[in-house]
């Protein structure tokens, strides 16, 4: 029996992404500073997995996080606004 397979959109940045990635590149595809993303995954913001001393993000709960949790992309929004420097704001 197979598991039914959803529809990933052409423009998707989580399609073809490993079952964990790095800090940093979860932080490239959220638009924030890596230093930012080590906090947020301190502070248990961020989905994570230690594997021995690393720390990883679990892209397909990261991809649960943006999409199903508007109070939390409203935090996260406010974390961006205080951790970017007023210069690198659109």
């Amino acid at each position: 029996m197979s598991t039914p397979q959803r529809e990933v959109p052409a423009d998707d940045s989580f399609a073809g992404l490993p079952l964990l990635i790095p800090v940093p590149r979860a932080a490239q595809l959220l638009g924030i500073s890596r230093a930012a993303a080590y906090r947020f995954a301190s502070a248990g913001d961020l989905p994570t997995k230690r594997l021995g001393r690393r720390v990883y993000v679990v892209s397909a709960k990261l991809r649960e996080f943006i999409e199903t949790e508007p109070h939390e992309r409203a935090r996260l929004q406010a974390w961006r606004e205080l951790v970017l420097p007023v210069r690198h704001r659109a």
